[in-house]
């Protein structure tokens, strides 16, 4: 529902409040003046200058109400448990300043894109017109018997079975992705498998420790030394099928953002693209469409690739980031790529400063409410370190937690680089919540 303003332009967004929980007619958003200068597919908002314009300002605003989940029975939305009410005050999570300098509003999310891709809609549309992907959930945890958790108290959200390569992983599976970096000055590990001998040897150890995925990457994401195509292409190109030989049955990621490097690595044996830069060339998600790979579709604040957030500002950092990835998956599955192969990862820390990468990781069931798996890249990054007041070699317990309140929330995929402790965190967390047996019976026997 539309309120016009003057001139017969869309003024208040409306939502139904037996949708949102809300009282009737109560302030969803508002639509604003605003100017895109840079294309990019779906993105709600752009940034004329990426290292010191790309400034959301927001006016008095309340968070909004969204959905958490999809109820099972009825496939209505439902309301949070801990969102009850659903017109509480904001909290302040990412309303702050990080100085008294008043940034301009540059951009703001038209109010078109906001009808076709506001969160509560995004669950709407994956409770009535995705009933297959409801019906395809998993029902493996019914062999725990007892163990199994009542339907409607379960925290992790809808979803249906993640298929990539050879590999068919379940909306209960907490799936590791291992981090093997092909560059010479990554911040956590600072070139130790640049090599390809101690490439390889991480690819052995990642596989023989319980990872289920290798990401391949040959360009760090922080700012640096300039690295081109045909650099990133001699890095990592022969490297995957390597991989693929020494390994036929893994799933072989590869991050990149370059539509030239992922048709290569494709026909080099990779299985899933990791978009980690959220859709910066649009023509990625069509060469996944052509060679029948995965997409991870990521929120980056709408930046360029390596660039760093500089006093950036959300009116609702969750709601950009669920209205972001799920226009990206829609756009992949419209290209043609699988809808059962498309991955949608918040991005910590990417167009993030560290309290909208916490406040990304609380709300993680918003994004995990849309139906499509979430992916998390949670090792090692600023937002931990900036917790803890903790230097990148000493923030593996500040991971280990985020990664486990993650799991909790419905995240699905794990990007680490410590596969051994991920998976013996992991692991408790699926028997604390009954999709896991113990792996030993010992106690109260005698």
């Amino acid at each position: 529902m539309i309120k016009m303003g003057e001139g017969g332009q869309p003024d208040h967004l409306l939502v139904p409040s037996r949708e949102l929980g809300i009282a009737p007619g109560k302030l969803v958003g508002k639509a604003r003046e605003y100017r895109i200068d840079i294309g990019h597919p779906v993105a709600p908002q752009r940034h004329l200058e990426p290292d010191t314009g790309h400034v959301l300002r927001g006016h008095g605003r309340r968070r909004q109400a969204m959905v958490s989940r999809v109820a099972r029975s009825g496939r209505q939305p439902v309301e949070p448990a801990h969102r009850k009410g659903g017109d509480s005050e904001d909290d302040g999570g990412d309303n702050h300043d990080l100085d008294s300098e008043q940034h301009p509003t540059i951009v703001t999310r038209s109010e078109k894109f906001r009808r076709m891709y506001h969160p509560s809609a995004c669950v709407r549309r994956f409770a009535c017109a995705r009933p297959a992907k409801l019906a395809r959930m998993s029902t493996d945890v019914e062999a725990a018997g007892s163990t199994r958790p009542p339907n409607d108290v379960l925290p992790w959200g809808p979803g249906g079975d993640l298929r990539l390569g050879s590999s068919t992983f379940r909306p209960s599976d907490l799936v590791i992705m291992a981090i093997v970096n092909r560059t010479p000055d990554s911040f956590f590990d600072r070139g130790a498998t640049y090599g390809e001998s101690e490439a390889l040897a991480a690819v052995d150890r990642a596989v023989a420790e319980g990872a289920q995925i290798i990401d391949i990457g040959g360009v760090k994401a922080a700012p640096g030394e300039d690295v081109d195509t045909a650099e990133e292409l001699r890095r990592i190109g022969g490297f995957v099928a390597l991989v693929r030989s020494r390994h036929p049955d893994i799933v072989i990621s590869v991050d990149t953002w370059r539509a030239e490097v992922g048709r290569i690595v494709a026909a080099e044996g990779a299985d899933l693209l990791n978009d980690a830069w959220g859709g910066t060339d649009p023509h990625l998600a069509e060469v996944a469409a052509e060679h029948g790979l995965g997409l991870v579709c990521t929120h980056a604040g709408h930046l360029p690739p390596r660039t760093r957030p500089h006093r950036i500002t959300y009116d609702d950092v969750v709601a950009d980031i669920v209205t972001t990835t799920t226009g990206l998956a829609e756009r992949a599955e419209t290209l043609g790529v699988r809808p059962e192969a498309i991955v949608v990862d918040p991005g910590h820390d990417f167009g993030k400063n560290s309290r909208h990468s916490l406040e990304a990781t609380r709300r993680l069931p918003e994004l995990v409410a849309t139906g499509w798996p979430v992916l998390v890249a949670l090792s090692n990054k600023d937002f931990i370190g900036e917790t803890l007041d903790a230097a990148v070699t000493d923030r593996l317990e500040g991971t280990l937690a985020a990664t486990a309140v993650s799991a909790w929330l419905g995240a699905r995929i794990f990007r680490a680089h410590r596969v051994g402790p991920t998976r013996k965190v992991l692991a408790t967390v699926a028997a604390i919540r009954g999709t896991r047996d113990l792996a030993v019976v010992r106690r109260g026997l005698a």
